[in-house]
């Protein structure tokens, strides 16, 4: 636009100075000689405006063929843009499917590994049992035991698990012994009599023992009990025959028949002195204790357990109740 103007100047001086030419008086000669030149000026910047308007027409021809190119290359980088906009959209929703499934993954294999770990303690314990009862036959064949004679009909007389002093065996002329104090002033419950010498036909001493741990972690209660009860009527004087007391004790504290279980860990703590069971005995009497609301009684069976168990998972257990109840150890 402002070189239109500049040309239209320029024409404008010209023809000013043409005009000033004509009206001046001069020669004849010397006004065809300028009349010529004028004319020849004319021209050419008549000439010189139309390159310029030429020029001018095909910069604009240029600019809007850039301007074009321009905004079709916006439009095209707008439409990229939309696609990788879907394309993230649909990467997120994606991702977020695959996440919920991995988080899914992960917790169902942390129930699996807790599932294990709760395997692998019941195992532990069939483990530890186990290796009480070899330990007790390791020690009854140290002591040279004498082989039970055989009887008339092919019988074996009672050995030396049915003798005299044994655990859940009475002296001859005595009767069962009377109920002991147990910490809290509340009397640990005496064992009954068990026979010694099982039945033919009966099932052995390891097979009821299993039987009745396989049963317990199946919360089959009622067989364990009853497994758990024949193993002491007839191997009361075993190595494991605590153990057995004391899952009895387990049973009825998982169905919340508390009496029952404190008096099967009662039995426990009278008739096994030295008995692997102690330090849980003691506590689980006491937490069935303060279950009954004999908060008392409890308490001092907990602080048992701190006092003579020190370093143990039953003290630590003990410690953490006596916490809850807001009680000192």
């Amino acid at each position: 636009m402002r070189r239109h103007w500049i040309a239209y100047l320029g024409v404008a001086l010209l023809a000013g100075a043409a005009g000033g030419a004509l009206l001046a008086p001069a020669p004849a000669g010397a006004v065809n000689r300028d009349m010529v030149e004028l004319q020849e000026s004319v021209m050419q910047l008549s000439m010189g405006q139309q390159a310029l308007q030429t020029a001018l027409t095909q910069n604009a021809a240029v600019e809007k063929t850039l301007i074009e190119q321009s905004l079709d290359s916006v439009n095209k980088l707008s439409g990229t843009m939309g696609d990788l906009e879907k394309t993230v959209r649909d990467m997120q929703a994606n991702s977020g499917a695959r996440l919920d499934s991995m988080s899914t993954q992960i917790q169902s294999v942390s129930d699996n590994l807790q599932e294990m770990q709760a395997r692998m303690g019941k195992l532990n314990q069939q483990l530890t049992d186990t290796q009480t009862a070899i330990q007790g036959i390791d020690s009854k064949l140290a002591g040279s035991a004498p082989a039970p004679s055989p009887q008339p009909g092919g019988e074996f007389a009672p050995g030396p698990t049915g003798a005299p002093g044994t655990p859940g065996v009475p002296e001859p002329g005595s009767s069962s012994p009377a109920a002991e104090a147990a910490p809290g002033g509340l009397p640990y419950a005496s064992a009954p009599s068990y026979a010694s010498v099982p039945p033919a036909g009966a099932p052995s001493s390891d097979l009821l023992y299993s039987n009745g741990l396989r049963d317990l972690t199946g919360h089959k209660y009622d067989l364990a009990l009853q497994e758990f009860h024949d193993y002491l009527k007839y191997y009361s004087a075993t190595d494991l025959a605590s153990n057995a007391q004391f899952y009895i004790g387990e049973i009825y504290f998982a169905q919340q028949q508390y009496d029952q279980a404190v008096d099967a860990y009662s039995r426990v703590l009278m008739n096994f002195p030295k008995s692997f069971k102690l330090a849980p005995a003691h506590l689980k009497r006491g937490l069935a204790l303060i279950a009954l609301g004999q908060k008392a009684s409890g308490m001092t069976e907990l602080r048992t357990v701190v006092r003579e168990f020190p370093g143990t998972e039953e003290e630590r257990r003990a410690r953490a109740k006596l916490k809850e109840l807001g009680q000192a150890a």
